[in-house]
């Protein structure tokens, strides 16, 4: 199944904004973070290819919508607009509902698409009632 963005797109987009790919050893439960003043995305080097790609196109959410600690604002509210923006790149709209048609289970979903099941949670929860659509 063809997905929205590859990781090669991914890695053009990380580009596009200047910012450097960096995997590594990352502190417990942490998968990967945005470091605006370095201008480097971390990725914990012990990902999946599918978690790469998710964890990748979450942080540059926060890249994209210009996230920085030192700026203030609401933490929480950043973390769902760096979700809806990976979800928004990962799934493609028509090839989820044909996939949804099939099975509406989210992990058959993530599997399909080649992302994680919270980039799914995402997708439902942040994008689809957005379109004026509701998941079933």
């Amino acid at each position: 199944m063809r997905n929205s963005a590859s990781l090669e797109t991914l890695q053009a987009l990380a580009r596009s904004y200047g910012v450097a790919i960096v995997s590594t050893s990352m502190p417990a439960g942490l998968l990967g973070c945005y470091l605006p003043d370095r201008a480097c995305v971390y990725l914990d080097a012990k990902l999946t290819p599918m978690e790469v790609r998710s964890v990748l196109a979450h942080e540059l959410g926060h890249v994209h919508h210009g996230h920085a600690e030192a700026a203030g604002g609401d933490p929480e509210a950043w973390e769902r607009q760096a979700d809806a923006f990976a979800a928004r790149l990962l799934i493609d709209c028509d090839e989820y509902a044909s996939l949804e048609g099939i099975s509406d289970d989210p992990y058959f979903l993530a599997d399909s698409l080649d992302v994680t099941v919270s980039v799914i949670d995402a997708f439902r929860t942040l994008c689809l009632p957005r379109m004026g659509i509701v998941s079933r």
